[in-house]
């Protein structure tokens, strides 16, 4: 069993006349299994679910050059299957400009045991790359999988080398099919995939998307996926907002571990309240930033600006409160939430790197410099060196503090690819 409990970071005071309202809301989910303690200040528990999985394997031609890529994505595919538990459904698809059950052979999901396990590594075993790319359809053939196991909590894990060889219409379609279906988290390997078309699946489908510099990553990245999605054992939670007559969402952002804009996947309820879903959980905490635009009342005066709720398909499982107080005092009123700096300038800083990137691509030197530049002072005032190292191997960085870089005439194409996979995931705040 897993319970919920919520947090919430804001300062509530306006100004006179206002109504923009910020707060980061801090979302841990708790184990409360018999012999684990009960956590504090939770509404209700969920059950847990049993697995689905399907790993999506890219087999095309270009898997073969250099050969290492395939015969690590064999083991690495085989390393996953031995990480199943007993009783997971999964099955292994071979991705190419169609998708092929690998194992089983049959379009069905099959439960791990040790029997199912060998036969399913001695299948991949044999996988050789042929043909092209057609993620969407692979992508199909996961939704289909899933369909099969309808109570399960489901994951896919998505390798590629490669960029997508289907029409926008199509690949668009495919994604729209299975959003709301399962969970994927997307790797690619090389330099030879592009962030941005796998950051679009992961970000459809409430997953992870990261470069995978070398073949021989494959096999522990792989082990750490199926363990991690093993863990999850809450599906369909959601953030159910509540806003008064008059008041509107102007975005819904989860903010830690990894930046996703939930704003436009929201589900009206009834017309004063969404909710937005964040797919399946594990224990853990994770953040997520609301602005709400209220109507502004009198100076002195204090309301709701917002209620909200965790929620397991109907089940509410624990509610907190967003409010907004008017105020003459300009100390109350100016001041600014350091959760909510925070992150706000976390997601400034995935947004420079991504448009620095990109006017670079372009040849725009100009505004590349200015946004590099952009996200080195802000991820040196966050401390953060992990950015800060990635950002070095792109541009010459002469002083972060103030933003002062050069770009490099020369850049490998893995650290830009590194650079941009890594900008939406984000430092915790510190408290």
């Amino acid at each position: 069993m897993v319970d919920f409990s919520l947090e919430v970071s804001q300062n509530k005071y306006l100004p006179e006349g206002s109504g923009e309202v910020h707060a980061v809301i801090t979302v841990t989910a708790h184990d409360v299994r018999p012999g684990t303690p009960d956590a504090p200040g939770t509404a209700g528990t969920a059950a847990t679910a049993g697995a689905a999985e399907v790993i999506l394997l890219d087999c095309s031609g270009s898997m073969d050059y250099p050969h290492s890529k395939i015969i690590e994505a064999r083991r690495a595919a085989q390393a996953a299957i031995d990480t199943l538990h007993d009783g997971v459904a999964f099955a292994v698809v071979a991705g190419t400009g169609q998708a092929e059950m690998v194992y089983p052979t049959r379009q069905e999901l099959v439960e791990a045991s040790p029997r199912t396990r060998e036969a399913a590594k001695a299948a991949v075993k044999r996988l050789r790359p042929h043909g092209g790319t057609a993620m969407g359809r692979w992508l199909l053939l996961a939704r289909d999988l899933m369909a099969t196991r309808p109570d399960a909590i489901h994951h896919a894990i998505l390798l590629t080398d490669g960029q997508n060889g289907e029409s926008e219409a199509v690949f668009a379609a495919a994604l729209a099919a299975c959003e709301g279906r399962f969970q994927c988290d997307c790797r690619g390997v090389g330099a030879d995939w592009k962030v941005a078309e796998l950051r679009r699946v992961a970000s459809t489908l409430l997953g992870s998307v990261a470069l995978l510099r070398e073949p021989a990553e494959m096999v522990e990245d792989f082990r750490s996926l199926i363990e991690r999605a093993q863990a999850r054992g809450i599906d369909r939670v959601g953030l159910r907002v509540w806003t008064p007559k008059g008041a509107t969402i102007r975005f819904l952002r989860q903010v830690s571990p990894e930046l996703e804009d939930l704003t436009a996947r929201a589900v009206e309820v009834n017309p004063l309240t969404r909710d937005h879903p964040t797919g399946a959980w594990a224990t853990g905490t994770r953040e997520y930033h609301l602005c709400v635009d209220v109507p502004p009342a009198p100076v002195g005066n204090e309301r709701l600006a917002a209620r909200v709720s965790v929620i397991a398909g109907e089940d509410e499982l624990s509610r907190t409160a967003v409010l907004a107080a008017w105020s003459e005092d300009d100390e109350l009123s100016t001041r600014i939430d350091e959760v909510v700096a925070h992150y706000t300038g976390q997601t400034e800083l995935a947004r420079a790197v991504q448009g620095g990137l990109a006017a670079r691509r372009d040849g725009d030197e100009v505004s590349a410099v200015t946004l590099l530049g952009r996200a080195a002072r802000i991820a040196a005032a966050a401390d953060d060196g992990a950015t800060l190292e990635r950002l070095a191997k792109v541009v010459d960085i002469d002083d972060a503090a103030t933003g002062a870089v050069r770009l490099r005439p020369q850049v490998d194409t893995l650290d830009e690819m590194d650079l941009d996979a890594g900008s939406t995931v984000t430092m915790p705040a510190r408290r």
